[in-house]
């Protein structure tokens, strides 16, 4: 997809204009990825339905930068990694279709094993 290929790009010379690969490995990467989804989810713990649809319509820039670190962390991960994201996504998609087939899951949260 062009449109990942071009935030990867942009994310990567983001990095690499600072000198920041050295810093990069693995294990910090996932880390940071990890860090950056809690934060997504501060924003909404202990809150109610309508808190969350307030705080969505009140603070949607903030949930937004939030989302935006987590797509950069999983575009240099995937770019560092030689994985192409939108292949992995595809692929993920048809296991998936297969362990929650549509006439079985839909309109359920049950796991695929309780299906």
């Amino acid at each position: 997809m062009k449109n990942l290929e071009e935030l990867t790009k942009l994310v990567t010379k983001f990095r690499d204009v600072r000198d920041w690969k050295q810093f990069h490995n693995p294990k910090d990467m996932a880390i940071s990825l990890v860090l950056e989804a809690g934060e997504v989810m501060e924003h909404f713990q202990w809150k109610n339905a309508d808190e969350m649809a307030d705080h969505l319509q009140t603070r949607k820039e903030e949930v937004a930068d939030e989302l935006a670190d987590v797509l950069y962390w999983i575009l240099l991960m995937s770019h560092d990694f030689k994985i192409d994201i939108s292949d992995a996504l595809k692929s993920k998609l048809k296991k998936q279709n297969k362990k929650y087939p549509i006439e079985k899951a839909k309109g359920r949260h049950t796991k695929y094993t309780e299906l």
